[in-house]
């Protein structure tokens, strides 16, 4: 079937993480983060699904690395959507404080002929990837980009990203730790609860921990305290490789709280990189 055409194209990076069936449903547009693995250069999803990337992860001594799209990519998807009948564009990005996409996403503004917004989500995995859903929504009720725009602003304002990895030594070597930093050094063997400042786009540190099942109920707790659980709430349980631990989150808050909306999100390679195997996490908003 083909995809539905709007006056306004809407585009995102990879490390989104928005489930494919949103993908398809709201025809949003993905430009793929690389990932760098010795001398391969493969495009995040497309060419290196997460599965292949976890298991090769476990048992290649070399360590992958990642890098932006260039420029010409997302022009090159942008020209695409203008030849299918695009007037706008509207681009959401991971943050700048994680990434240079932004950056990217900017250069390619003088080289297409369509007026692109770019944005800066402050935030990654669905953390952004909510901004993304709330923009393809608002366009779906009829809004132009001025509506996105502010439907990308509001979602932000609420939004709220609490996770734990198994180690931070993938945050660490990736140069992606941010505030975080202060917890590097004897401490790696800490399970701490981290969070995206989505005022700056910095992980920050929370509470440490020295064990899995209290990093989890720090999230938790800590998730939740943040939002206005009396509000429609939209939440992702994020995990990189455990999924019967996502299963159990995800079970735990439809008791607590049976949210409007819930899912449960694989992260992508390039995600992997930086949280690695054991990384699990809540990204949402409630309705403001």
């Amino acid at each position: 079937m083909a995809k539905k055409q709007h006056a306004v194209a809407l585009f995102t990076d990879s490390t989104s993480s928005i489930p494919a069936d949103l993908v398809e449903q709201y025809n949003i547009e993905i430009v793929p983060l690389h990932v760098i693995w010795g001398q391969e250069d493969m495009l995040d999803v497309v060419e290196i699904t997460s599965q292949q990337f976890y298991d090769r992860l476990i048992n290649d001594p070399v360590r992958p690395m990642t890098s932006q799209p260039n420029a010409s990519q997302f022009a090159e998807a942008i020209e695409k959507a203008a030849g299918s009948g695009a007037k706008e564009a509207v681009v959401i990005t991971i943050s700048t404080e994680l990434s240079q996409t932004y950056a990217s996403a900017m250069q390619s503004v003088d080289m297409v002929d369509i007026p692109v917004h770019v944005c800066d989500s402050k935030s990654c995995g669905m953390g952004m990837g909510w901004q993304v859903v709330a923009a393809a929504r608002a366009r779906e009720q009829g809004g132009d980009s001025a509506a996105m725009l502010a439907a990308i602003e509001k979602t932000r304002q609420q939004m709220v990203l609490e996770l734990t990895v198994d180690t931070l030594e993938c945050l660490h070597k990736g140069g992606r730790i941010g505030g975080a930093a202060m917890l590097v050094g004897t401490a790696l063997n800490l399970k701490p609860r981290l969070y995206v400042n989505h005022r700056t786009g910095r992980i920050e540190p929370g509470e440490k921990t020295r064990t899995r099942k209290k990093a989890i109920d720090s999230v938790y707790k800590a998730f939740f305290d943040a939002l206005d659980t009396s509000k429609p709430m939209h939440i992702a349980v994020h995990h990189a490789m455990d999924e019967k631990t996502a299963e159990e989150i995800a079970t735990r808050i439809r008791k607590d709280y049976n949210p409007q909306e819930l899912l449960i999100v694989d992260l992508p390679p390039v995600v992997g990189v930086h949280v690695g195997p054991g990384t699990v996490g809540l990204a949402g908003y409630c309705e403001a």
